[in-house]
């Protein structure tokens, strides 16, 4: 049974629970292989948060894009962040955005591992 901390020091919070749930049925080897796949694939909450930050200033979406959410993206650029309403929503919101993208990269990562 590997430790979440162990391996993936750098994540905190929900994330570091859901991971460290998936962690459980999971021996060291597994782990370091599913923690090196896993921070190489993970977006960071503050690089959301600085990208989302650009959209006010610079072009709209570009923190949609790095999420996946493509259609999404492309309609924040195409509507200014949905005149800049979007872009404060996802602001408050960063932190619950990057969990969600992370959580759907674990669930994808532990069904390999």
């Amino acid at each position: 049974m590997a430790n979440v901390i162990d391996h993936l020091p750098e994540i905190e919070g929900d994330e570091a629970l859901y991971v460290g749930k998936l962690f459980s049925d999971l021996s060291d080897e597994q782990a370091s292989k599913f923690a090196s796949v896993y921070r190489s694939r993970r977006k960071d909450p503050q690089t959301v948060l600085i990208t989302c930050i650009l959209g006010f200033f610079l072009i709209a979406g570009v923190h949609r894009l790095l999420l996946n959410q493509i259609g999404m993206g492309i309609l924040y650029i195409f509507t200014g962040g949905l005149c800049l309403i979007g872009t404060i929503v996802d602001l408050v919101n960063y932190k619950d955005m990057a969990f969600q993208y992370n959580r759907g990269v674990a669930k994808e990562i532990q069904s390999y591992v």
